[in-house]
């Protein structure tokens, strides 16, 4: 058996008198899509911070290709090849989307490139072929053609979290966090991503840690889950045996899981946390709509449109979506 890219052992947080992680174990093994879920407050946002090097643990390791990176800082961690995203994208307003695949891409491989496109006056120099054609691949991968070129400011959020994760993408890691990478995204949104991630795995060899409230989609994309509830790791396994898990059930349901009882399932009939957190998705998107964002129109035909909202429909609309 190959040894895990990302290891933890023995995690434990504290905050006082609080714990808030309690000896936690995780692998991810090589070009492996493993899952991180719990219910809110469960640990899993302070077990991103300790593998991406913002927190440190007060007991435990975490290695990464087997070398201990405890004390290493986040920017050691990127370095050794560990990208990772954020709940809230984290973009320059004023820049491109390619910009800040370039960006990331020159922060792994030229360094001294960074100074002269962001410290100086000089603005971005040109790409060479390799990194053109690394960043026009991603890119393509992305679907983001008709956005490459366009300021991501005002960018809706399914689009700025496509950028996020071609910026992560963009410096070629060997292991991806990603925290909550589909939420508030639609359907045909989180599709685009789930097909993103898969060809990025499968082609670049790329290990991924991904904690998300969307259960189904964790379900699918991920061969190992992970469960993490008030601190503690209560179940690990395929996604078969942790649909059927007794006390997966009573975390995320709170009900007793008698044996009457389904196993757990985001379905409407069940009122799980994914299922919450997609509802409340959907009430912002109905209150800020936004009109570019990947397959809003096609969700919403039926839907009486006026002015800019019918020509968006007819016009541009159409193109900026991802494939």
């Amino acid at each position: 058996m190959s040894e895990a890219r990302l290891a933890c052992h023995g995690v434990t947080v504290t905050f006082g008198g609080l714990i808030a992680l309690d000896d936690v174990d995780l692998a991810v093994p090589p070009a492996g899509i493993v899952g991180l879920i719990g219910p809110n407050g469960a640990g899993k946002s302070t077990l991103f911070g300790v593998i991406s090097g913002l927190l440190r643990p007060s007991q435990g390791r975490v290695l990464l290709d087997g070398e201990d990176v405890t004390e290493v800082p986040p920017e050691g961690r990127f370095a050794r090849g560990m990208a990772r995203t954020f709940q809230h994208p984290e973009l320059f307003g004023d820049l491109t989307a390619r910009q800040h695949l370039q960006l990331a891409h020159r922060a792994r491989y030229a360094k001294r490139r960074i100074w002269s496109d962001m410290l100086t006056l000089a603005g971005f120099r040109a790409a060479g072929p390799e990194e053109r054609s690394r960043i026009d691949a991603l890119v393509e991968l992305l679907g983001l053609g008709p956005l490459a070129n366009r300021q991501v400011m005002g960018l809706p959020l399914g689009w700025a979290r496509l950028v996020e994760l071609g910026r992560a993408l963009a410096a070629s890691p060997t292991i991806l966090l990603l925290d909550e990478p589909s939420s508030g995204l639609d359907s045909s949104a989180t599709k685009q991503f789930e097909k993103t991630l898969r060809t990025a795995a499968l082609e670049q060899g790329m290990s991924v840690l991904l904690v998300e409230h969307d259960v189904e989609l964790v379900m699918r994309l991920c061969s190992i889950i992970h469960v993490l509830d008030s601190g503690t790791l209560i179940a690990s396994g395929p996604p078969d045996e942790i649909r059927a898990n007794p006390a997966v059930r009573v975390a995320y349901l709170g009900d007793d899981a008698s044996p009457g009882r389904p196993a757990v399932s985001c379905q409407a009939s069940e009122p799980s946390v994914a299922a919450r957190t997609q509802q409340l998705s959907a009430g912002d998107r109905q209150m800020n709509p936004p009109a570019e964002s990947p397959s809003w129109g096609a969700r919403h035909d039926s839907s009486p449109r006026v002015g800019a909202d019918s020509a968006i429909e007819h016009g541009p609309h159409e193109q900026l979506q991802p494939r």
